[in-house]
């Protein structure tokens, strides 16, 4: 993919080879966020309508989760990471308005948590360790991860971004998406795409436990002054746009 002329009809075939990824690129192609009127039935078609750069990410996305074992909470895991990538590439596309891909938004969404599952194969207390993390009012995330581990979620994220050639805003993205000082640039020297995406995936995690009521932090108490700043909203704004996502969220599967 990354060659000057790449061969559609040897990527093709290299995909083809692999009956899920195959089925994962043709359901992304055809999921309702790419907005189509009719569904692509083969990997060549899927190709096509998304385009090597979005397909490329879709295609990491997808390995990223065959990577792992499949358990109940993993699954949830991914889930969920599923309909925040949805949820931010909706709000990228069509509610905030800021300068953002849509697909960057979506790519970020689906990457952002991936050290989790990575944390939780290796320790075997992480599970409470994410528990405490979550019920935190005050401290970061991260800090929480710090006091029972050598490392957090967040930079294991950025280590596995890297590796599977994501753009270098996306990986800076994750591994400050839980500084509390995220919204400051000049302090913290984040790009401006880089806020971008941390203050949308933020909100879409916030509206999906809103309108679910499930996987319950307290992230937004600390972070989502900050993304309303950088996404130039309200808080007035939000219970409409609640409303609007239930479709989105349902349409995950």
């Amino acid at each position: 993919m990354r060659k000057g002329d790449p061969n559609f009809k040897h990527l093709g075939h290299l995909i083809g080879a692999d009956v899920g990824l195959s089925a994962g690129l043709i359901k992304t192609a055809n999921s309702a966020y790419f907005g189509a009127r009719s569904p692509v039935r083969s990997v060549d078609e899927a190709l096509m309508r998304l385009g090597l750069d979005v397909a490329n990410r879709a295609i990491a996305g997808i390995s990223l989760r065959k990577a792992f074992p499949s358990n109940i909470q993993l699954d949830r895991f991914w889930h969920a990471s599923a309909q925040i990538a949805a949820l931010s590439g909706w709000l990228a596309q069509s509610i905030v308005k800021i300068n953002i891909r849509p697909d960057d938004a979506y790519t970020y969404g689906l990457f952002r948590d991936a050290g989790i599952p990575v944390l939780l194969i290796r320790f075997d207390k992480y599970r409470q360790t994410i528990v405490r993390a979550n019920d935190e009012m005050v401290k970061s995330f991260v800090d929480i991860e710090h006091q029972d581990l050598p490392t957090n979620h967040a930079m294991i994220g950025c280590l596995l971004a890297q590796n599977w050639w994501l753009p270098e805003e996306i990986c800076l993205a994750i591994r400050h998406h839980h500084d509390l000082d995220f919204s400051q640039p000049l302090e913290v020297g984040i790009p401006s795409v880089s806020r971008y995406l941390i203050a949308v995936a933020q909100t879409a995690e916030h509206i999906l436990q809103k309108v679910t009521g499930e996987s319950k932090t307290c992230e937004w108490n600390k972070l989502g002054e900050s993304c309303m700043v950088v996404l130039n909203m309200k808080e007035g704004e939000l219970p409409a746009i609640y409303e609007m996502a239930v479709d989105i969220i349902k349409n995950v599967e």
